[in-house]
């Protein structure tokens, strides 16, 4: 393992998570919006992730840039940013095929959303944030800078922890007490051992 195959690792994991996302963007775009929460304070949460997860990590590797943040690589470190890599893009993918139309980048109920409580969703609410939380782990394993490799955590930290309740509370309010129910099973982000 070297720093450039860590690197070209991150862009293929970016691109990767692109061909998935893409056909079902294009597939929920033509699902009418019952209710959103879309708004300035959710469009700023997800420039704040894609900063973090996206344009930060790019810059660096195309220009190394900062600098100043670089430490020493290490393989072994970068092996287990590529295992990571993959289980994140396994993840997006079951997130993505259980969803199907109900998907949305937003906070959104869709006309006819039904909750959907099978496949990944069995045992966990949200894995798509399980999958993102991964893609910042796997952004810190490979990319040996302490700005351009922690930047994942705090864009997809800020996101997370500025939607998480909002969310929880939308789908109360749609399902309520099927909802409460589900949350009532399982875990959040990692099936509930108990």
């Amino acid at each position: 393992m070297t720093p450039g195959i860590a690197k070209f690792v991150f862009v293929m994991m970016a691109v990767g998570w692109y061909l998935i996302r893409y056909r079902y963007a294009r597939r929920a775009r033509r699902e009418k919006v019952e209710r959103s929460a879309r708004g300035s304070r959710e469009n700023t949460l997800l420039l704040i992730s894609l900063t973090g997860l996206g344009i930060v990590p790019l810059i660096y590797i195309a220009t190394a840039m900062p600098h100043f943040a670089s430490y020493a690589f290490r393989p072994a470190q970068a092996w287990l940013g590529v295992f990571v890599a993959v289980a994140a893009l396994v993840m997006f993918r079951l997130t993505h095929r259980a969803l199907g139309r109900n998907w949305s980048v937003s906070l959104d109920v869709r006309e006819n959303h039904r909750l959907i409580t099978d496949g990944i969703y069995r045992s966990v609410r949200h894995p798509m944030y399980t999958a993102f939380w991964l893609w910042a782990v796997a952004q810190a394993l490979l990319l040996p800078n302490w700005v351009a490799g922690f930047a994942g955590l705090i864009g997809f930290g800020t996101l997370f922890f500025g939607r998480i309740a909002k969310e929880e509370q939308m789908m109360v309010d749609a399902f309520g007490d099927e909802y409460r129910q589900y949350m009532a099973r399982t875990g959040r982000l990692l099936p509930r051992l108990f």
